[in-house]
């Protein structure tokens, strides 16, 4: 199953900038909309890995992921 997140874009003057709203610390800008977005897809996909990882690497001995959907 595939998360879906939602993303707040605006332009700014000649660029355009965003952010996602459910992950702190993701945005980014880009030239025309479509850059936008897709840096804001490369973006959200590396602060997933990153937060995985830091999440397996604080479980101590043996763990299960159980997958959660609000």
């Amino acid at each position: 199953m595939a998360a879906s997140y939602t993303a707040v874009i605006q332009r700014d003057g000649e660029w355009w900038i965003g952010w996602v709203e459910e992950v702190p610390g993701v945005n980014s800008q880009g030239q025309t909309r479509e850059e936008l977005l897709d840096n804001l897809r490369d973006a959200l996909e590396e602060a997933l890995e990153m937060n995985r990882a830091e999440a397996r690497a604080a479980a101590k001995g043996s763990y299960e992921e159980v997958s959660l959907s609000a």
